[in-house]
Order: structure tokens, then sequence, then C-alpha cells
């Protein structure tokens, strides 16, 4: 799962920068207002089968959790990651929502997306609040002559028909960051050669005989035209991440999809070390369709406290990413960053608001 990596904790530099506008300092939270602030992460993964220490630390960083299901070999079985999230939410409903998600054996046989859909009507029954997609198809998937499947397959295209007639969030990871097709020296993080290195698989610059980027993104593409009803999040920033120009000009062209920024903020970091103001107006032109989300996972024979540890090093650090104009030193470059110090309200609809209105059954209270 590209982005799920063991950030190092490091020192954040305490000297800030001059604020990119007045406007920005007077109507800016603080890093004081951290906690006081209500915040989801609208896309990590809960694993341990006790989510305690997690919500305690949830709770004092004032954060609600979505935790997403994913059709991954380093994660659990399928059916685990369903148990541990449904009874995570069950325990917390009010501070943790799950998505689902399917597995793609046996997708050529018939009676498979009955059986899919069947499957996914009982985990929304149980409280899914969307269904993931993962990178799988497009990326390794084949069929019995050996030919790649594309996410825009016309055999796939009654399982996504189903979930658009029934109203399904649909969070679709379709390919890789840009970097994925470049040589590790080109690569603009350090996260990105880290992970691509352990991971040569998913690495395309290695596999020329594989679809491009730009396949991937067709097809995707593809997807929504043929789905114009397909209730859809772009997670990693549906996978544009290297220009948010190109973005803007995908959300534009489906305005109804939203995106979120997990594991992908050190390619925006990198863009904004470069041309601050336009990745700080990319944010406030589009600010009612992203949510925050930092894609972390605990991974085995890491402990509930090192997890929430980890946890709360990325909050806060990505939160002063957003929230001021201090210097900002990120494990994916090597050069600090400035903060961009966004207003309030655009904080409050990444950080709350969206995921909220994204997912709406999501982090209900339970009724006294």
């Amino acid at each position: 799962m590209h982005g799920i990596l063991r950030f190092m904790i490091l020192a954040l530099a305490g000297a800030a920068l001059p604020a990119m506008a007045a406007t920005a300092a007077d109507d800016g939270y603080t890093m004081a207002d951290f906690a006081k602030v209500p915040k989801i992460d609208a896309h990590l993964h809960l694993h341990g089968p006790s989510q305690a220490a997690f919500v305690a630390l949830a709770r004092e960083d004032n954060f609600r959790a979505l935790t997403i299901n994913v059709d991954y070999p380093d994660f659990p079985p399928l059916d685990v990651q369903r148990s541990v999230a449904r009874a995570a939410a069950q325990a917390y409903p009010a501070q943790i929502a799950w998505v689902a998600t399917f597995g793609t054996k046996g997708f050529e046989q018939p009676g498979w997306t009955e059986a899919t859909l069947r499957d996914l009507d009982e985990a929304i029954a149980a409280g899914a609040v969307g269904v993931k997609v993962w990178k799988n198809i497009g990326m390794d998937l084949r069929d019995k002559r050996g030919q790649l499947v594309m996410v825009d397959d016309p055999r796939l295209g009654p399982l996504f028909a189903g979930l658009a007639q029934r109203g399904v969030m649909v969070l679709g990871h379709q390919g890789e960051p840009h970097n994925c097709w470049l040589p590790l020296e080109q690569m603009t993080v350090n996260t990105d050669r880290e992970y691509f290195s352990h991971h040569p698989a998913y690495y395309m610059f290695q596999h020329p005989e594989m679809p491009g980027y730009e396949q991937q993104m067709a097809a995707r593409d593809n997807l929504l035209a043929q789905h114009p009803r397909l209730r859809f999040v772009g997670v990693h920033m549906a996978s544009l991440e290297w220009d948010v120009d190109r973005l803007g000009r995908w959300l534009d062209d489906h305005p109804g999809a939203r995106i979120d920024v997990a594991a992908r903020i050190g390619q925006i970091q990198y863009q904004s070390q470069r041309d601050p103001q336009r990745v700080r107006n990319f944010f406030i032109r589009y600010q009612d369709r992203v949510m925050y989300g930092s894609d972390l996972a605990q991974s085995a024979g890491e402990t509930d406290a090192d997890f929430a540890g980890s946890l709360d090093t990325v909050w806060r650090r990505d939160w002063r990413y957003f929230n001021t104009s201090d210097s900002v030193q990120v494990p994916e470059l090597d050069q600090p960053v400035r903060g961009l110090a966004l207003p309030r309200a655009v904080v409050d609809k990444l950080y709350h608001a969206n995921a909220e209105l994204a997912y709406p059954q999501a982090w209900q209270a339970p009724q006294s």
C-alpha cells in the first residue's frame, strides 16, 4: 500500500517564515488550536485487535477516523479486515467509521457480480459507509488469457453499475504517483523512492510492458464516464498529486467527485516549495472537494502505543503545514517547506466538514 510508511519522528523547525498574506495570518488557526478543532482522518487503516490506544489518542487530538479495507497482500485477509473494522466501529461509533472492499478472485465466473454485490450489501448493512476499489485492478489482476484487466473493463461494469444504483460511495485508487514511472533519481519525494525501491512489482519504470500512467488515468476517467451516477472519491489526490493545476482541471471535469490528500502531502509540499501561492490557491478554490487523510496503518509487530505515537507526529506535522506559515521539516523532502496558512473556513472543510458530507452515515453517536 503506497504511502503506508513508518514516518520518522523529526524535530520540527521552530522558526516561522513571514505569513503569505495578512488575511491568512488574521484568519488562520495556530498550533495552539490543534486539539480544539474537530478533525477527521478520512483515510487510514486500523488493523489491531484493540483500538483503545488509538481512540485515546484520537479523543485527545480531537480526531475521528475512517478505516479502509483494501485487497492488499501485505494487509490481513479481507474477512479479518472487515471483522476488525466492523468491531471497531461498533465499539466506538462516534469515533470510527469504516469502508469495505471486495476480492477479485473468480471475477470471470458466472454469478461473481451478484455474489460480490450481495457481500457488499451485507457490509453496508453492517455499517460500512463506502467501498474501496484498489490499484490491483489495472496493475495486477489478469484474466484467464493472461491479459491485464483495467478498471473500466466491461466485465466489471455491472459491479460498478450496481454500486451506482445503490448510491454507495466508491473510493478509487487507480494507478500510482507520477513518480512511479520515473527513474529513482528523478522522483520528487523521498518516500516514493523508498516505497518503489521496496515494492518493485509496482514500480512501473521497471515494467515498460505494463500500461503507462496516462493509460491508468484514462481507464479511471472512462469508468466515471460509463457510470455518471457513481459517487466517487479519488483517494491519494486521484493520482494527480504531481500537478495541482491538472488536478484542478480533473475536478472541474468531474464536478461530483471528491479527493483526499492521503499519502500525497509530500508531493504537494514539493510543489509548494517552488510556488506556494499556486498550491494555496488550489486548496482555497477547491475547498469543498478535498478531505484530509494520513494513510497510516499499524504494521505487524508495532505496538499500539508506537502506532499512536506515529499518528500523533504525522497529524501535528500536517496541521502545522496546512495551518501556519512555519518552516516545516518533513520526511518526504530534504529541505523544509513553508506552511500554507490556509483560512479557517478552508481548514474546517478540509479537516472535517467535507468528510461529514461525503459519509453522512459515519460517526453516529449512539442514541441515549
